[in-house]
Protein backbone atom coordinates (compact mmCIF):
# COMPACT_ATOMS: atom_id res chain seq x y z
CA UNK A 1 0.00 0.00 0.00
CA UNK A 2 1.02 3.00 -1.17
CA UNK A 3 2.12 5.87 1.83
CA UNK A 4 1.70 9.15 1.44
CA UNK A 5 4.99 10.17 1.40
CA UNK A 6 5.74 7.77 -1.80
CA UNK A 7 2.51 9.44 -3.54
CA UNK A 8 4.50 12.82 -3.14
CA UNK A 9 7.64 11.23 -4.26
CA UNK A 10 6.48 9.98 -7.18
CA UNK A 11 3.95 12.76 -8.24
CA UNK A 12 7.20 15.48 -8.45
CA UNK A 13 9.06 12.18 -10.29
CA UNK A 14 6.50 12.01 -12.81
CA UNK A 15 6.51 16.05 -13.63
CA UNK A 16 9.93 15.55 -15.08
CA UNK A 17 8.46 13.48 -18.15
CA UNK A 18 12.51 12.84 -19.39
CA UNK A 19 12.27 11.13 -16.28
CA UNK A 20 9.33 8.65 -16.49
CA UNK A 21 10.84 8.01 -20.21
CA UNK A 22 14.61 7.27 -18.36
CA UNK A 23 12.18 4.94 -15.75
CA UNK A 24 10.39 2.98 -19.06
CA UNK A 25 13.80 2.52 -20.89
CA UNK A 26 15.60 1.47 -17.73
CA UNK A 27 12.98 -0.96 -16.48
CA UNK A 28 12.49 -2.12 -20.51
CA UNK A 29 16.55 -2.44 -20.08
CA UNK A 30 16.10 -4.40 -16.94
CA UNK A 31 13.41 -6.61 -18.50
CA UNK A 32 15.47 -7.52 -20.96
CA UNK A 33 18.27 -8.60 -18.96
CA UNK A 34 16.03 -11.02 -16.54
CA UNK A 35 14.01 -12.45 -19.05
CA UNK A 36 15.79 -12.28 -22.56
CA UNK A 37 17.77 -15.16 -21.41
CA UNK A 38 14.91 -16.85 -21.10
CA UNK A 39 13.31 -16.29 -24.29
CA UNK A 40 16.68 -16.67 -25.69
CA UNK A 41 18.12 -19.65 -24.37
CA UNK A 42 20.54 -20.18 -26.64
CA UNK A 43 24.82 -18.99 -26.27
CA UNK A 44 25.52 -15.97 -27.76
CA UNK A 45 29.15 -17.63 -28.64
CA UNK A 46 27.51 -20.20 -30.99
CA UNK A 47 27.64 -19.75 -34.46
CA UNK A 48 23.64 -19.21 -35.40
CA UNK A 49 23.78 -18.79 -38.79
CA UNK A 50 25.65 -17.65 -41.74
CA UNK A 51 28.34 -15.06 -40.83
CA UNK A 52 27.65 -11.18 -42.24
CA UNK A 53 23.90 -11.94 -42.54
CA UNK A 54 22.29 -8.32 -42.32
CA UNK A 55 19.65 -6.97 -39.95
CA UNK A 56 15.43 -7.17 -40.17
CA UNK A 57 15.99 -10.78 -41.28
CA UNK A 58 13.23 -13.22 -39.96
CA UNK A 59 15.41 -15.27 -37.98
CA UNK A 60 18.27 -13.11 -37.19
CA UNK A 61 16.20 -9.60 -36.53
CA UNK A 62 19.73 -7.83 -35.43
CA UNK A 63 22.00 -9.64 -37.80
CA UNK A 64 24.91 -11.43 -37.42
CA UNK A 65 28.35 -11.35 -36.70
CA UNK A 66 32.05 -12.43 -38.38
CA UNK A 67 31.19 -15.74 -36.67
CA UNK A 68 27.75 -16.06 -37.61
CA UNK A 69 26.88 -15.47 -33.70
CA UNK A 70 23.30 -13.63 -33.14
CA UNK A 71 23.78 -10.18 -32.72
CA UNK A 72 19.87 -9.78 -30.69
CA UNK A 73 21.35 -12.89 -28.66
CA UNK A 74 24.70 -11.25 -27.67
CA UNK A 75 22.64 -8.04 -26.87
CA UNK A 76 20.23 -9.71 -24.67
CA UNK A 77 22.99 -11.70 -22.77
CA UNK A 78 25.27 -8.67 -22.81
CA UNK A 79 22.54 -6.77 -21.06
CA UNK A 80 23.11 -8.71 -17.93
CA UNK A 81 26.11 -8.26 -17.55
CA UNK A 82 26.67 -4.72 -18.09
CA UNK A 83 23.87 -3.85 -15.94
CA UNK A 84 25.42 -6.12 -12.99
CA UNK A 85 29.02 -4.93 -13.33
CA UNK A 86 27.89 -1.42 -13.31
CA UNK A 87 25.45 -2.05 -10.15
CA UNK A 88 27.48 -4.14 -8.48
CA UNK A 89 30.65 -1.80 -9.08
CA UNK A 90 28.72 1.31 -7.69
CA UNK A 91 27.27 -0.25 -4.52
CA UNK A 92 31.09 -0.84 -3.63
CA UNK A 93 31.76 2.38 -4.66
CA UNK A 94 29.37 4.24 -2.82
CA UNK A 95 30.01 1.91 0.49
CA UNK A 96 33.38 2.78 0.42
CA UNK A 97 32.97 6.51 -0.37
CA UNK A 98 30.70 6.51 2.23
CA UNK A 99 32.96 5.27 4.73
CA UNK A 100 35.77 7.78 4.37
CA UNK A 101 33.50 10.42 3.73
CA UNK A 102 31.67 10.00 7.16
CA UNK A 103 34.94 9.24 8.60
CA UNK A 104 36.41 12.53 7.42
CA UNK A 105 33.26 14.52 8.05
CA UNK A 106 32.24 13.83 11.62
CA UNK A 107 35.30 13.30 13.28
CA UNK A 108 36.94 16.27 11.50
CA UNK A 109 41.05 17.48 12.50
CA UNK A 110 43.75 15.39 11.67
CA UNK A 111 41.52 12.62 10.63
CA UNK A 112 39.76 14.67 8.02
CA UNK A 113 42.79 15.84 6.96
CA UNK A 114 44.18 12.17 6.58
CA UNK A 115 41.42 10.83 4.57
CA UNK A 116 40.98 13.89 2.32
CA UNK A 117 44.44 13.63 1.53
CA UNK A 118 44.35 9.63 0.96
CA UNK A 119 41.18 10.28 -1.34
CA UNK A 120 43.42 13.16 -2.99
CA UNK A 121 45.92 11.47 -4.49
CA UNK A 122 43.16 8.97 -6.07
CA UNK A 123 41.60 11.48 -7.75
CA UNK A 124 44.97 13.12 -9.20
CA UNK A 125 45.41 10.12 -11.35
CA UNK A 126 43.40 9.79 -14.21
CA UNK A 127 40.15 7.75 -13.80
CA UNK A 128 40.32 5.62 -16.42
CA UNK A 129 44.12 5.20 -17.23
CA UNK A 130 44.06 3.59 -14.04
CA UNK A 131 41.19 1.16 -14.31
CA UNK A 132 43.24 0.12 -17.52
CA UNK A 133 46.26 -0.67 -15.07
CA UNK A 134 44.27 -2.20 -12.09
CA UNK A 135 42.43 -4.67 -14.87
CA UNK A 136 45.78 -4.90 -16.85
CA UNK A 137 47.59 -6.15 -13.86
CA UNK A 138 45.12 -8.54 -12.69
CA UNK A 139 43.96 -11.36 -14.82
CA UNK A 140 40.68 -9.60 -17.08
CA UNK A 141 37.69 -11.23 -15.01
CA UNK A 142 34.12 -9.87 -14.02
CA UNK A 143 35.61 -9.58 -10.54
CA UNK A 144 39.28 -7.56 -11.39
CA UNK A 145 36.91 -4.91 -14.04
CA UNK A 146 34.60 -4.59 -10.36
CA UNK A 147 37.35 -3.68 -8.46
CA UNK A 148 38.79 -1.16 -11.01
CA UNK A 149 35.80 0.33 -11.78
CA UNK A 150 35.06 0.67 -7.78
CA UNK A 151 38.21 1.68 -7.15
CA UNK A 152 38.45 4.76 -9.34
CA UNK A 153 34.53 5.53 -8.44
CA UNK A 154 34.32 6.44 -4.76
CA UNK A 155 36.40 9.65 -4.41
CA UNK A 156 33.57 11.93 -5.30
CA UNK A 157 31.30 9.76 -3.25
CA UNK A 158 33.75 10.39 0.08
CA UNK A 159 34.15 14.27 -1.13
CA UNK A 160 29.92 14.41 -1.39
CA UNK A 161 29.08 12.51 2.21
CA UNK A 162 32.35 14.55 3.78
CA UNK A 163 30.53 17.69 2.76
CA UNK A 164 26.89 16.17 3.84
CA UNK A 165 28.27 15.15 7.14
CA UNK A 166 29.52 18.50 8.09
CA UNK A 167 26.98 20.21 7.65
CA UNK A 168 24.80 17.89 9.11
CA UNK A 169 26.83 17.30 12.15
CA UNK A 170 25.97 20.37 13.97
CA UNK A 171 22.36 20.16 13.59
CA UNK A 172 20.18 20.36 17.07
CA UNK A 173 19.47 16.36 16.81
CA UNK A 174 22.76 15.17 16.40
CA UNK A 175 23.67 17.24 19.55
CA UNK A 176 20.76 15.79 21.37
CA UNK A 177 22.48 11.87 20.14
CA UNK A 178 26.03 13.13 21.53
CA UNK A 179 24.24 14.26 25.01
CA UNK A 180 22.56 11.10 25.38
CA UNK A 181 25.90 9.46 24.97
CA UNK A 182 25.02 7.56 21.66
CA UNK A 183 28.17 5.86 20.43
CA UNK A 184 29.82 7.52 17.45
CA UNK A 185 29.21 4.15 15.17
CA UNK A 186 25.10 5.26 15.95
CA UNK A 187 25.41 8.46 15.01
CA UNK A 188 26.91 8.33 12.02
CA UNK A 189 24.93 5.55 10.59
CA UNK A 190 21.63 6.13 12.50
CA UNK A 191 21.34 9.79 12.91
CA UNK A 192 23.38 11.66 10.68
CA UNK A 193 23.53 9.41 7.17
CA UNK A 194 20.05 9.16 6.69
CA UNK A 195 19.65 12.51 6.78
CA UNK A 196 22.32 12.73 3.74
CA UNK A 197 20.95 10.30 1.63
CA UNK A 198 19.34 11.92 -1.29
CA UNK A 199 22.60 13.12 -2.70
CA UNK A 200 23.83 9.96 -2.35
CA UNK A 201 21.05 7.95 -3.87
CA UNK A 202 21.41 10.59 -7.19
CA UNK A 203 24.75 10.59 -7.13
CA UNK A 204 24.83 6.73 -7.08
CA UNK A 205 22.29 6.42 -10.14
CA UNK A 206 24.58 8.97 -11.94
CA UNK A 207 27.27 6.44 -11.34
CA UNK A 208 25.94 3.40 -12.51
CA UNK A 209 26.03 4.77 -16.14
CA UNK A 210 29.80 5.74 -15.73
CA UNK A 211 30.37 2.43 -14.87
CA UNK A 212 28.74 0.72 -17.45
CA UNK A 213 30.53 3.32 -19.79
CA UNK A 214 33.66 2.65 -18.01
CA UNK A 215 33.08 -1.53 -18.76
CA UNK A 216 32.48 -1.07 -22.49
CA UNK A 217 35.42 0.90 -23.09
CA UNK A 218 37.47 -1.88 -21.40
CA UNK A 219 35.83 -4.36 -22.78
CA UNK A 220 36.17 -2.49 -26.60
CA UNK A 221 40.09 -2.58 -25.27
CA UNK A 222 39.64 -6.51 -24.98
CA UNK A 223 40.09 -6.16 -20.97
CA UNK A 224 36.92 -7.17 -20.67
CA UNK A 225 35.67 -10.84 -18.97
CA UNK A 226 36.38 -13.52 -21.78
CA UNK A 227 33.80 -15.81 -20.77
CA UNK A 228 31.29 -13.28 -20.61
CA UNK A 229 29.64 -11.56 -23.48
CA UNK A 230 29.33 -7.80 -23.15
CA UNK A 231 27.92 -4.56 -24.86
CA UNK A 232 31.46 -3.38 -25.30
CA UNK A 233 32.88 -6.55 -26.33
CA UNK A 234 30.59 -6.62 -29.39
CA UNK A 235 31.37 -3.35 -30.00
CA UNK A 236 34.95 -4.03 -30.22
CA UNK A 237 35.25 -7.23 -31.92
CA UNK A 238 33.05 -5.31 -34.78
CA UNK A 239 35.49 -2.72 -35.41
CA UNK A 240 37.44 -4.26 -37.95
CA UNK A 241 34.39 -4.33 -39.97
CA UNK A 242 32.73 -1.51 -39.48
CA UNK A 243 32.19 -0.49 -43.07
CA UNK A 244 31.06 -3.58 -44.32
CA UNK A 245 29.37 -4.89 -41.35
CA UNK A 246 27.33 -1.39 -39.66
CA UNK A 247 24.94 -3.27 -37.86
CA UNK A 248 27.65 -5.22 -35.64
CA UNK A 249 28.89 -2.28 -33.70
CA UNK A 250 25.54 0.09 -34.11
CA UNK A 251 22.93 -2.36 -32.45
CA UNK A 252 25.58 -2.44 -29.18
CA UNK A 253 26.15 0.68 -29.08
CA UNK A 254 22.55 1.94 -29.43
CA UNK A 255 21.94 -0.05 -26.39
CA UNK A 256 24.85 1.55 -24.44
CA UNK A 257 23.13 4.80 -25.12
CA UNK A 258 19.90 4.23 -24.26
CA UNK A 259 20.91 2.53 -21.27
CA UNK A 260 22.35 5.42 -20.11
CA UNK A 261 20.38 8.00 -21.29
CA UNK A 262 18.24 6.20 -19.31
CA UNK A 263 20.31 6.27 -16.03
CA UNK A 264 20.63 9.29 -16.14
CA UNK A 265 17.50 10.72 -16.85
CA UNK A 266 16.04 8.84 -13.78
CA UNK A 267 19.14 10.65 -11.86
CA UNK A 268 17.66 13.84 -12.83
CA UNK A 269 14.24 12.89 -11.89
CA UNK A 270 15.65 11.61 -8.54
CA UNK A 271 17.13 14.61 -8.21
CA UNK A 272 14.20 17.08 -8.75
CA UNK A 273 11.86 14.19 -6.30
CA UNK A 274 14.48 14.25 -3.48
CA UNK A 275 15.16 17.80 -3.53
CA UNK A 276 11.94 19.55 -4.26
CA UNK A 277 13.22 23.01 -3.65
CA UNK A 278 16.11 22.86 -5.14
CA UNK A 279 14.23 21.83 -7.97
CA UNK A 280 11.49 24.62 -7.87
CA UNK A 281 14.31 27.30 -7.30
CA UNK A 282 16.48 26.53 -10.59
CA UNK A 283 13.39 26.83 -12.76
Amino acid sequence: METPGFRGFWRRFARNKGAVIGLFLLLATIAMAVLGPILLPESPWEMAGRPFLPPFGAEFPLGTDTLGRDILAGIVHGARVSLAIGVIATVVAVALGVVVGAGAGFFGGWIDDLLMRFTEFFQTIPSFVFAVLLVAIFTPSIASIVVAIAVVSWPPVARLVRGEFLSLRTREFVQASVVQGQSDLHIIFVQILPNALSPIIVAASLMVATAILTESALSFLGLGDPNLMSWGYMIGAARTVIRTAWWMSFFPGLAIVLTVLALNLVGEGLSDALNPRLARGGR
